[in-house]
């Protein structure tokens, strides 16, 4: 590779990570588009009110709705921490001034970041990527084809199939789409509504009704928590060692249950302690699969159980790299931060300023990873969560790129939250503290 260069890149996405990965390719240089299947940017913050026609998501047919955010969500890590380095999310007087914003302040930020740096310009929205895959085995050119989802004055929908040649690719388009649900005997017969959390908006549908709610994630918490106020009774399924049916305190019409163990016609569900209940609705808040369905490598890179690979430090596959990369993979991080370092990584990498390993290097490396997940009993669905390992995941970053390290305060900050999201109770995290005076707190004392 040339001490620098310019390629032409194509950014398969518009969110979070599709605009940090275009600003910092464009930073070094390189020619960039931008495939946006939407009609405004933002990915997963682009608030839907309309659903998917088939409520688990398990029709590969099914329109696809890209959001999965509910009409109420708040996001559940401070703004100090969902902010890229150099351009802060900070307080609008004419927005969400909370620490922790509704969803509608996200988008404004990330609209507000591309209009600052003129990425609109390189975005072509209504563009739905249909196939990426190389041209030849050295994966030096990249067909990208797509759908022109236009809807002329005419108001019918033109769907016009177009493709063009890449130098490289950069798949940005996140991880919140594609739902994985519980699976138990009866799920496919029992009479009930059956929803995953990807569709789900408001609570006011479930009024009066009995819902089993599986999981125990955040977005479990909060949904539990918003239907409560509306259903007759609420039935938490969660995953746990020995776990036994329990009534929280202060939670008047809320239980908690091991997982499910059966479903029945007659709409009862029996759970692992042989409790059971007759319920109207099961909400599956069971998390997301990786899916790539535009992307044919022949094999080289795979979703095995939720894990994608191999991949060298959750970026680059040994095989095609660098001119096939993945950014804003790993997850329980903080996002904007991580995959903005992940972003200057690629486009570093791309311009000749800095050198990856070899292939067999990176493969090593990627399998030595895996050997290690496998010696600690961690799950492979699990592979791309960094709750533990996130800050030195970051710092290895920084590393490559000649950086220092991470803030003290947002070292902290993070793990003060990771406590707090992870306790049995969180309570009001979101309204109860001031956290730009426990930053300042922090910053004085070191």
């Amino acid at each position: 590779m040339a001490a620098t260069q310019s390629c032409k890149v194509a950014v398969i996405g518009a969110g979070t990570a599709g605009l940090v990965a275009a600003r910092e390719l464009r930073r070094e240089g390189h020619r960039v588009t931008v495939f946006e299947r939407n009609t405004r940017l933002g990915g997963t913050w682009v608030y839907e009110s309309r659903v998917e026609t088939e409520l688990l998501g398990l029709d590969p047919t099914r329109e696809i709705v890209h959001s999965s955010l509910y009409r109420s969500l708040r996001v559940n890590m401070p703004r100090q921490l969902m902010s890229f380095s150099d351009y802060p999310f900070s307080r609008k007087e004419y927005g969400d001034r909370r620490s922790f914003p509704r969803h509608e302040e996200v988008l404004r930020y990330l609209e507000d970041f591309a209009r600052d740096f003129g990425l609109v310009e390189v975005i072509r929205f209504g563009h739905e990527v249909t196939r990426v895959e190389p041209v030849d085995v050295s994966g030096q050119k990249w067909v990208v084809e797509w759908k022109n989802r236009q809807i002329p004055s005419g108001g019918q929908l033109a769907e016009e199939e177009e493709e063009e040649l890449f130098y490289a690719v950069v798949v940005c388009n996140g991880h919140h789409t594609e739902p994985r649900i519980a699976v138990f005997p009866g799920i496919d017969t029992w009479p009930g509504l059956q929803i995953h959390s990807h569709n789900y908006r408001t609570p006011e549908p479930f009024q009066n009704q009995i819902v089993v709610l599986i999981g125990k994630g955040f977005s479990a918490s909060d949904i539990l928590q918003e239907i409560s106020s509306f259903a007759r009774e609420v039935h938490q399924a969660v995953r746990g060692v020995d776990f036994r049916s329990e009534k929280p305190e202060n939670q008047d019409n809320v239980w908690k249950h091991p997982m499910i163990k059966c479903a029945h016609e007659d709409g009862k569900v029996e759970f692992l302690d042989g409790s059971a209940v007759y319920a109207d609705a099961i909400i599956h808040c069971t998390g997301y699969k990786y899916h790539f369905p535009f992307l044919n490598t022949n094999g080289k890179v795979t979703v095995d159980d939720n894990r994608v690979g191999p991949l060298y430090k959750h970026v680059f596959p040994p095989s095609l790299a660098p001119w096939l990369s993945f950014v804003g993979l790993p997850n329980l991080t903080q996002p904007a931060l991580l995959m903005e370092l992940q972003a200057k990584w690629v486009a570093k990498v791309l311009s000749g300023k800095l050198k990856l390993p070899t292939e067999e290097e990176m493969t090593t490396s990627a399998q030595g990873f895996y050997q290690h997940l496998d010696q600690v009993g961690w799950p492979k669905r699990l592979t791309h969560q960094l709750l533990q390992d996130k800050i030195d995941y970051e710092n290895c970053l920084l590393t490559q790129l000649g950086l220092p390290p991470l803030e003290k305060w947002r070292e902290q900050l993070f793990y003060h939250m990771k406590n707090i999201l992870l306790s049995s109770s969180p309570g009001n995290y979101r309204d109860g503290w001031d956290v730009d005076e426990w930053i300042q707190e922090v910053q004085s004392s070191d």
